[in-house]
């Protein structure tokens, strides 16, 4: 089944200003779709970060993406890789990268990934063509992508609620101003009051919060004050994005124990989670480490086993090479005894559709997804 086109369309989506170790959340978030057309006029549709820098990328594997056959994925791997190595594709900003920033007392966030350096380009723009390719190949054979990877191992997929510090808006800008469906979240009282609306609204049955915006102490705070508000069945999690020092990573990993199913990514770098476990562990506190900032390859998980600095790894198809690469670290994980879950960045329905289909065709899939889509 022969690609003869392909079409690459920029999105901006409106984003509410949500915060964030990096910043504020500008007023969109970039996205880009990349469509995949066959020879009998089928078409197969992804979705990844976006930017002009990734439509760059896009444009510069274009000649090794039409005429190729979209079963032949492994060839076509190949041909990404070698116009990444032959210094075909550009550089530059990284895709992701905001239109601008939303509050002048803040620095830009300048990025919606871990993993966005030149480096990992190849692997960012295989996974979504790659995801294309699939969408392709279930039209043509009227099998859903999950039966492509393997076939569902379940009937529903679990997602948790994503809670963010926020201050007051809905996103856009000028006359796309768009309506505030989330109140201002700055207090524990009213990180409560988020997670409660949106467990009415979808049905959450576990909980995530961002963290490294506020002190630690009223982090700490929030996460206690979910805690007493939800009771002890509802599993929760605290992500600072790697703000936080290695001491202050076990002060609250300390002032938590028992409160979370996981810490995910509290300090930088694989060396500085090492150090935040044995912290915990010389503490007698055995909360699961999780990362999608310190591991984001299958380069990274030989010296995250070795130095025990995760015991979670946060997948994400987006920049780990695509659906069929991270069903491979499904079961890397399950080898070595890791748990895995799914990371979020801000995201279309699309994106949401192929997590979905990944988690469905996981058996070793241990935590509730993250998602970014009710914002």
């Amino acid at each position: 089944m022969k690609i003869v086109d392909m079409v690459v369309t920029p999105v901006a989506m409106a984003d509410p200003p949500l915060l964030s170790s990096y910043g504020l959340h500008a007023p969109y978030a970039l996205r880009t779709v990349v469509e995949l057309v066959s020879e009998d006029g089928l078409s197969g549709v992804a979705e990844t970060p976006g930017g002009e820098a990734m439509l760059g990328l896009f444009a510069a594997v274009r000649g090794a993406v039409l005429g190729r056959d979209a079963y032949d994925l492994a060839r076509l791997r190949l041909e990404v890789d070698r116009v990444f190595a032959a210094g075909q594709a550009p550089s530059g900003s990284r895709p992701g990268s905001p239109v601008s920033a939303s509050g002048p007392d803040l620095p830009q966030q300048t990025h919606i990934l871990p993993g966005e350096g030149q480096d990992d380009a190849a692997l960012r723009v295989f996974a979504a063509l790659e995801v294309a390719a699939l969408d392709l190949v279930g039209k043509a054979t009227g099998r859903p992508i999950c039966d492509l990877l393997g076939g569902k191992v379940r009937d529903e997929v679990p997602f948790g609620a994503y809670l963010f510090s926020k201050r007051a808006g809905g996103g856009g800008v000028g006359a796309d101003l768009r309506e505030e469906r989330w109140p201002v979240a700055a207090t524990p009282e009213a990180i409560v009051a988020q997670a409660l609306q949106m467990i009415a609204a979808y049905g959450f049955k576990s909980v995530k919060l961002k963290g490294g915006v506020f002190p630690p102490d009223e982090e700490i705070a929030a996460v206690l004050a979910l805690r007493d508000a939800l009771g002890p069945d509802v599993p929760l999690r605290i992500d600072p994005n790697g703000a936080w020092t290695v001491a202050t990573s076990i002060r609250v990993g300390t002032a938590l124990a028992g409160a979370l199913e996981y810490l995910e990514d509290p300090t930088p770098g694989i060396a500085g989670m090492a150090a935040v476990r044995r912290g915990l562990l010389a503490a007698g506190i055995e909360t699961p480490l999780a990362s999608n900032n310190a591991v984001t390859s299958f380069a990274d998980v030989p010296a995250m086993l070795g130095e025990d600095a995760a015991q979670v790894i946060l997948a994400d198809h987006h920049y780990w090479g695509g659906l069929r690469e991270s069903t491979h670290l499904g079961r890397l994980c399950e080898t070595h005894g890791i748990g895995l879950g799914m990371h979020s960045n801000s995201h279309l329905g699309l994106s949401l559709l192929a997590m979905v289909h990944l988690a469905a065709a996981t058996p070793h899939l241990t935590y509730a997804s993250d998602t970014h889509y009710p914002w």
